[in-house]
């Protein structure tokens, strides 16, 4: 979003200032006073269509993005869409019958998809773990770990998670976070979203329970998710870890690469941090040696074809990776490459139209996609956070 020459703080003027004029007024103005939550779908054009499906995990991302906007800015209308998110989700989303979070609901609140996935109760103790921090309202941290105890007891087996479950928690075929034509048991992405959700859940409440949890996904990752040979994550398994498909995923690795990170600053465990802290360092140098152009970053690499498209999530992610490892090992080259992300993304990326925020995703060029600007997995969570991580780290500089 600047140019090499400014400074972190220029960064952070910048982040505060795209928050509150184009991130905050436009998911503000999709805010549902008659049924809850937030309008799901707006398209290319920008015509918001107010009956369409609420998926949980946008309602879930937008109330952790105002209620992490509440505390950074210290806004008190940020924290009101925030409580305004929370009570459609623990009216409408949560199953109140057989515990878990819903896929989706109807416009007016009912129950749409009722699959139970682990990824949604992820996203959902990560919104309210925040929620929490912002309002210190205890129903929201009782809500958190009701989640938690469901992902601990219904969804998991002696090796980790498992994903996909009907309403009842009777195993499901995982299609939602399956990709790339196979049929994967375990996810590194819903694997990574537990772990984002219950680093959230422990830095609020510090419980030995969720830190012993903790231990155990880094764990999996060390000795399953990452590859050494090849320095980068595997993405699809069956459910003994074997990898399904040559796939490079260059987003989730540098999303992975500081989120990791982030786990061993709140667990504070200075052997675990020295025993992975390698591993966090090299994954987001082979990143950029692999795939980063100089400008942006493609999505992914399957059997060794690149997919060029320039994903929003991928961008905002590679702007946090690189800043995380600028912090970490000094290498200012980093700190260079993340602000030339930024440019791309001012340029690009931001829809300049009034009334719009990000495309879903531009060529390699800049040329924009027609794609929705909110359905139910377009949202503000890693733009936002990219914004938020910019003004945690100028802050902390």
């Amino acid at each position: 979003m600047i140019g090499k020459e400014e400074r972190m703080n220029s960064m952070m003027e910048e982040a505060k200032q795209h928050l509150r004029t184009k991130l905050i007024p436009f998911w503000t103005s999709l805010r549902d006073d008659r049924y809850g939550g937030w309008y799901g779908y707006v398209d290319y054009d920008l015509h918001t269509d107010r009956e369409a499906v609420k998926g949980c995990i946008l309602m879930s991302r937008i109330t952790w993005f105002y209620a992490n906007a509440a505390m950074l800015l210290g806004d008190p209308d940020c924290l009101k869409e925030a409580e305004h998110g929370f009570r459609f989700i623990k009216e409408h989303c949560l199953d109140r019958e057989n515990g878990g979070i819903y896929w989706s609901v109807t416009f007016d609140g009912r129950p749409e998809d009722t699959t139970k996935h682990t990824y949604n109760q992820a996203f959902c103790i990560y919104a309210l773990s925040s929620y929490y921090d912002a309002s210190k309202d205890p129903e929201a941290l009782e809500t958190a770990d009701s989640l938690f105890r469901v992902i601990e007891t219904k969804m998991r087996d002696e090796g980790g998670y498992l994903e996909a479950f009907d309403r009842t928690f009777r195993p499901a075929s995982n299609e939602k976070l399956s990709e790339n034509g196979v049929m994967a048991v375990r996810t590194m992405n819903t694997l990574l979203h537990v772990l984002e959700a219950y680093t959230e859940l422990f830095r609020v409440t510090g419980r030995e329970n969720v830190r012993e949890r903790l231990h155990e996904i880094l764990r999996i990752f060390e000795t399953k998710v990452w590859n050494p040979d090849l320095r980068r994550q595997e993405v699809f398994f069956d459910h003994e870890y074997r990898s399904l498909i040559d796939l490079y995923s260059y987003g989730h690795d540098i999303e992975t690469a500081w989120l990791l990170d982030r786990t061993l600053e709140i667990l504070d465990e200075p052997e675990l941090t020295e025993r992975l802290r390698p591993i966090t360092v090299l994954m987001a140098q082979e990143v950029r040696k692999q795939a980063f152009d100089g400008r942006s970053l493609p999505a992914e690499c399957e059997k060794g074809v690149v997919k060029e498209d320039r994903v929003w999530w991928v961008q905002a992610e590679t702007v946090n990776g690189f800043l995380n490892a600028f912090q970490k090992t000094g290498d200012r080259s980093f700190l260079d490459d993340a602000k030339s992300e930024l440019a791309f993304i001012r340029r690009y990326v931001v829809d300049p139209r009034e009334g719009s925020e990000w495309f879903w995703y531009v060529s390699k060029d800049g040329v924009p996609a027609e794609e929705p600007i909110v359905e139910p997995w377009k949202c503000p969570y890693h733009n936002g956070r990219m914004c938020f991580e910019i003004i945690r780290r100028g802050i902390d500089a």
